[in-house]
């Protein structure tokens, strides 16, 4: 982890009520341009038992919390290994940042499988992931004005784009963004203040940019080798790897 993180995230993952297969982090410490005060994004998954899947009284799929340590505003979510499985098999471009996040807290051999099998469900179609994200983006920052969005924005175009053209996750905006001259800049500001303003002097250049890299990520989509889903095989691993996973639980 980066000294970013602080060292008790461990402890938190630590509490959760079921075993735990990873936990990363996400979010602005994933993207390159945590502030002071940014919110502490956990990101995991957990492995129900069978009983607990089995039976009439079944397990949560998805444990969700929040709450604030040493002044740092938290946000855990873990996923049970089966919906975090058919997520992965969604194009769900979330989960594949958290499961390929350098920012680590905690592991397992499970984890080292899940990562191995990651790049068989890299598909063009996370294009539509990345495309979504970015209008939700650009629709906050027209509304708020703010610097947070507007970052974002540049992010996921840049990281959908890198995705598509070489098949490798990147999500660092400090690494994506070294072609555009003023996001250093953003990123200092940002530091500095979670919810700062967007420098007005840079608007125009902002969503010229973001329009350009919109139409770039399309093209990579539409150009990619990438398949349009996972082959059989990878799928075939992945229920696999479930079914193992709970059968191990078994007493």
């Amino acid at each position: 982890m980066t000294l970013d993180v602080p060292s008790w995230s461990a402890d938190i993952v630590a509490a959760l009520p079921h075993p735990v297969i990873f936990a990363t982090v996400s979010g602005a410490h994933l993207y390159g341009f945590a502030s002071t005060d940014s919110d502490l994004d956990l990101r995991a998954a957990h492995l129900l038992s069978a009983s607990a899947v089995v039976g009439l009284r079944t397990g949560p799929e998805t444990l969700q919390s929040s709450g604030v340590r040493d002044g740092v505003e938290l946000d855990v979510v873990s996923h049970d290994l089966l919906k975090f499985a058919r997520l992965l098999n969604s194009r769900n471009g979330y989960v594949l940042e958290q499961l390929l996040s350098p920012l680590v807290v905690a592991t397992s051999p499970l984890h080292a499988t899940l990562t191995e099998l990651a790049g068989a469900f890299v598909t063009s179609n996370h294009a539509h992931h990345y495309l979504g994200f970015a209008a939700t983006q650009r629709k906050l920052f027209d509304k708020t004005g703010e610097l947070k969005p507007a970052l974002y924005l540049l992010r996921v175009l840049l990281t959908g784009r890198h995705l598509m053209r070489t098949g490798e996750l990147q999500t660092d905006l400090n690494v994506l963004g070294a072609e555009i001259a003023y996001v250093p800049e953003l990123i200092a500001r940002k530091r500095d203040a979670e919810h700062g303003p967007f420098p007005a002097a840079l608007t125009s250049r902002l969503l010229h940019d973001a329009e350009e890299l919109r139409a770039e990520l399309e093209a990579a989509r539409d150009a990619s080798s990438l398949p349009p889903t996972p082959p059989d095989e990878a799928v075939t691993a992945l229920h696999e790897l479930v079914v193992q996973a709970r059968l191990s639980t078994v007493l």
